[in-house]
């Protein structure tokens, strides 16, 4: 979260409206974001059933898996990172301007 931070006015610029989503509450989201600088909205997904739907709930942690998603305005998924890939927002930033310059 905190590198998409970082990089936020970049993913600003090519009108891109960047979500964090969780399975924690919408107070312990909140308090996260206070705390490492996070000022993007953090949206709960408490009970996991977002999660499950796109299949990315993890049994083994009770958790979400890490996944980027990049939809554009269509609502089509035009890029997508998993796991490790998605801690850092290089390629999604690098998505967005491509995007950005197909309009």
């Amino acid at each position: 979260m905190k590198a998409f931070q970082q990089n936020l006015d970049k993913l600003e610029a090519t009108d891109t409206q960047v979500l964090g989503v969780s399975m924690d509450s919408p107070f312990a989201n909140k308090a996260w974001a206070e705390q490492i600088g996070v000022t993007f909205p953090l949206l709960s997904d408490l009970g996991g059933t977002v999660t499950q739907k796109y299949g990315i709930y993890n049994p083994k942690y009770k958790a979400a898996r890490r996944i980027t998603y990049l939809i554009d305005k269509t609502g089509k998924v035009v890029e997508m990172q998993e796991d490790s890939a998605a801690i850092d927002p290089t390629k999604i930033v690098t998505a967005c301007q491509r995007q950005k310059l197909k309009e």
